[in-house]
């Protein structure tokens, strides 16, 4: 809104003047000293930014963010006489005429537009340098085959709902973001160099998320897996996985593939792979033209199997409308229930975002311990937890506990380390530490915590296997109960390691259990 005078005259506004290039100071200094006597000229805007040099030794240096603009609160007859009579160096900027009969209008800026871009200005101008390229050509990474770029939130602090993406420069790791140009519908694209300073919330990319992309061979093989055990083929399900896939490798033809089942007498499995939907054959498929591409890659990467990842986009069970099942094994019963996680999704091409709810099927394992009457429920989070499980000493204690390390440096004087009675000085600085017990409470407490009733446990013995899993004790009229608490542990391990900006590397490892869509 158009501030107003004291006559009750609503004239003023931010007028953009346009001046020669590097003389943008020059005209706020004659504005300044001219205001007490000119009257309606309120106030002159310059807005900087600094830029770092780095190939001359770190030199800062400020220079203008708009070359050879100054933006001015005012009227605009007051403007125009102003320069006029003081600076005929400047100009009024004006709006482009639509069509030849329009009016010529000056460039106004509203003030609540004005006021955001300059608190933006103030606090973080001097911090981030303002990039040529376009907002949309940082959604992908070209040194990583156009991999998407992540996109985070920032939760507090002047930048506090800004979203972006997080792309590396000169090695640093930053965020790259759009904020709001001080021209009508226009943007400028700038880039903060240190994302850690922020305090951040990772966005599932709704247009290529990495976690998914990781994830889709594993989605493929996993509703293979999850029909096979759905028609009975029990021990025969991995051998029969291996060979289903190179059959489609050799000949991409699902109809192909059916026909040859029903000849070997595998007629529910047949019919149910002929009914799949054609998101689900699209996944087989691509499986096999990745197999049929990679010899050998589905015996080699899917050599084991006991029990379904924690995870799953599919039940591979029809579940009929019901919201859990019991499917009994050799060894054990699965427990499969439908879960829906809430997630932060976000729309590149859009700029929107929203939060929804999308269905997994959590898979929990049951065995009894009959020399105690009790039962133990288990979650598959092998490879995991066995990447945990390598980790020791100094090592896995940074990893659990640690909020800070001290890191002892030198300090130098003129000529050269500074020392106290010959022995070396030394500085310590505090260093964070990527923790669970930073960035992932729920890890941390389930790894720390003795009172914990979910444990992390190696080498679980399930038949003649083992698996890294997390497991929960039970009475047999508690399991509900226990279910109840594994799943609720786990799904909160997985959301919040895949909604922090740190961990990336157990983000990686979270792949194995939990099969993102």
């Amino acid at each position: 809104m158009p501030l107003t005078d004291k006559l009750n005259h609503i004239d003023y506004n931010w007028y953009l003047v346009r001046t020669k290039p590097g003389h943008e100071k020059e005209l706020c200094s004659i504005i300044e000293c001219c205001k007490s006597e000119t009257k309606n000229i309120l106030e002159a805007y310059c807005p900087t930014h600094t830029t770092v040099n780095v190939y001359h030794g770190g030199n800062e240096r400020r220079m203008p963010l708009f070359d050879g603009y100054v933006f001015v609160l005012a009227t605009q007859k007051a403007l125009a006489d102003f320069i006029r009579d003081k600076y005929p160096n400047a100009s009024i900027r004006y709006n482009r005429k639509q069509a030849k009969e329009d009016k010529a209008t000056p460039c106004t800026i509203p003030e609540v537009q004005m006021k955001a871009f300059m608190d933006f200005n103030e606090n973080y101008a001097d911090k981030v340098v303002v990039l040529e390229r376009p907002y949309a050509d940082y959604a992908k990474n070209p040194n990583e085959h156009n991999i998407p770029n992540e996109i985070v939130r920032v939760l507090d602090g002047p930048l506090a709902g800004c979203e972006g993406y997080v792309c590396r420069f000169r090695r640093k790791r930053g965020l790259v973001f759009e904020v709001q140009g001080v021209m009508p519908g226009s943007h400028l694209t700038v880039y903060y160099p240190n994302i850690y300073e922020l305090h951040v919330v990772r966005l599932h990319n709704a247009e290529g998320d990495r976690l998914s992309i990781g994830t889709e061979k594993d989605r493929a093989a996993d509703l293979l897996v999850g029909v096979l055990q759905a028609c009975g083929c029990g021990k025969r399900t991995l051998s029969m996985l291996h060979d289903i896939i190179e059959h489609l490798a050799a000949n991409l033809s699902l109809t192909s593939l059916c026909l040859d089942l029903q000849k070997q007498n595998h007629k529910a499995l047949s019919h149910r792979l002929a009914e799949m939907t054609n998101e689900e054959a699209g996944q087989l498929l691509n499986l096999a033209r990745y197999e049929h591409d990679n010899n050998g890659y589905v015996r080699k990467a899917y050599s084991k199997l006991i029990i379904r990842p924690f995870l799953t986009p599919t039940s591979g069970i029809g579940m009929e409308g019901k919201g859990e099942i019991k499917f009994k094994h050799d060894e054990f019963t699965e427990i499969i229930r439908r879960v829906d996680i809430f997630e932060e999704i976000y729309y590149p091409s859009k700029k929107k975002s929203a939060k929804v709810a999308e269905t997994y099927y959590a898979h929990i394992g049951i065995v009894e311990n009959h020399d105690s009457e009790e039962y133990t429920l288990f979650a598959n989070w092998d490879y995991f937890l066995g990447e945990y499980f390598l980790t020791s000493g100094k090592a896995n204690e940074q990893l659990v506990k640690g909020t800070v390390k001290r890191v002892a440096c030198a300090t130098q004087g003129a000529c050269g380390s500074s020392t106290i009675n010959g022995k070396l000085k030394q500085d310590e600085k505090e260093k964070l530490i990527e923790s669970f017990r930073n960035y992932s409470p729920t890890l941390y407490k389930t790894l720390t915590d003795e009172s914990s009733p979910v444990k992390a446990i190696s080498g679980f013995k399930i038949g003649d296997n083992c698996l890294n899993v997390f497991a929960i004790k039970s009475k047999p009229k508690e399991i509900a109960t226990a279910t109840d608490t594994l799943i609720h542990t786990c799904i909160s391990i997985c959301t919040e390691i895949n909604t922090t900006n740190h961990l990336a590397l157990w983000r990686r490892y979270l792949q194995t259990v939990w099969l993102h869509k």
